[in-house]
């Protein structure tokens, strides 16, 4: 009887047992958390199960600008926006992989606006992939040297400044140079002219993307490239009379500049200097816009523009910015020359890490020689978050 007595105790003690384990949660699976990458700078983390490195960024910007102020700009016509508000959202996304030819890159920016009347709309930055010395996609054009300081930028100045769809292969060499030729869409380098340059001479269908090379240093005194690009210039069917086009030509631009950081003023503080020169290429010597680049019978327009602008770092906290340039186009046969100068200064804030409160004023003055000259004043004010 005792012995029967034990055998029953010890199966009821692991009965009672193996109803307690049963009631016990079951181990969670591993977690993949998200690892922090350092190899691109901070901010970047792991993409969870991968070895790709990821930076998510963005900026919020809003601004007013007083359309021209002067008695004969927008403020004397009824029917005329006396200001421009804006407000816009970016997204930045930065992806980035380790290989055995280098770094696999794509990046992506983009942004949403919304303007005067809550007129919204939805434009692409940027959108590129980038592998060793190879990028394609869109981005800066490999020909722009230096694109201002001022932080607004109330108003167009004369030099190159164009984001379009390209593929490009740079060479690093070392010690900061660098060697670059691409091919680059040339829809967004036509400069047609307007009325009141004296005409306009639409192009044709594309043919054949622009050749662009450039040569740049850049080292810790600061940076100077060399630019050079060839662009065709293919009017429409309309041009030269009609006679199923204009004839074709090929333009091209030279350019370069400089920019020399100040260290021994503050931390921050550069000066640079720049100059371009085009034959039937003007979009690649100013951002403007006024002149076309031919007549559409085998005449092309020249010119040059020259630019100059400082950055001062006045205090930890507080930044001066002038931008100034100067255009002068010798017009094709029956358009109208044209010159012009512009000068852009601002004061920014910068009170917290990524957050800038600033003013803008501009000035510039375009004048065609048959149909005179035209002022432009601007003021503007924004405020900015980047993160």
């Amino acid at each position: 009887m005792k012995l029967k007595s034990l055998m029953l105790g010890a199966a009821a003690v692991a009965t009672a047992t193996t109803a307690q384990a049963a009631d016990l949660p079951v181990a969670p699976e591993p977690v993949d958390y998200v690892r922090v990458c350092d190899a691109y700078g901070a901010r970047f983390y792991y993409i969870p199960g991968t070895e790709t490195c990821l930076r998510v960024g963005g900026r919020v910007r809003t601004q007013i600008v007083a359309n021209n102020v002067l008695e004969d700009g927008a403020w004397s016509d009824r029917d005329t926006d006396g200001y421009s508000w804006l407000a816009r959202g970016y997204l930045y996304l930065d992806a980035r992989t380790a290989t055995e030819f280098g770094t696999l890159r794509a990046y992506v920016s983009m942004y949403g606006n919304s303007t005067n009347g809550d007129n919204s709309g939805f434009a692409m930055d940027n959108a590129y992939i980038q592998w060793g010395g190879l990028t394609a996609g869109r981005l800066g054009s490999n020909f722009d040297i230096f694109t201002g300081q001022a932080f607004v930028g109330v108003v167009n100045r004369d030099w190159s400044d164009v984001t379009l769809n390209q593929v490009a292969y740079t060479a690093a060499f070392g010690n900061g140079f660098s060697a670059t030729i691409a091919l680059e869409d040339r829809s967004s380098r036509e400069a047609t002219g307007s009325a009141a340059g004296g005409g306009v001479v639409n192009y044709g269908g594309t043919r054949a993307p622009d050749v662009v090379a450039a040569l740049g240093i850049s080292q810790g005194w600061g940076s100077a490239q060399l630019s050079g690009a060839l662009h065709q210039v293919y009017p429409d069917a309309a041009a030269n009379g009609g006679n199923n086009g204009g004839e074709d030509e090929m333009g091209f631009a030279v350019g370069g500049g400089v920019v020399v950081n100040l260290p021994m003023v503050t931390p921050g503080s550069n000066i640079f200097f720049q100059g371009f020169y085009g034959d039937g290429a003007m979009a690649y010597i100013s951002t403007f816009g006024g002149i076309a680049d031919s007549n559409g019978s085998g005449d092309t327009s020249t010119g040059y523009s020259l630019s100059a602008g400082a950055f001062i770092q006045a205090t930890s906290t507080i930044g001066l910015a002038l931008d100034g340039s100067y255009l002068d186009v010798d017009a094709a046969a029956g358009l109208n020359d044209v010159t012009r100068w512009a000068i852009d200064g601002s004061v920014q804030w910068e009170p917290v890490s990524g957050f800038v409160m600033g003013a803008d004023v501009g000035y510039a003055n375009t004048d065609y020689d048959v149909t005179g000259d035209t002022d432009e004043l601007l003021f503007g004010v924004r405020m900015q978050r980047t993160f």
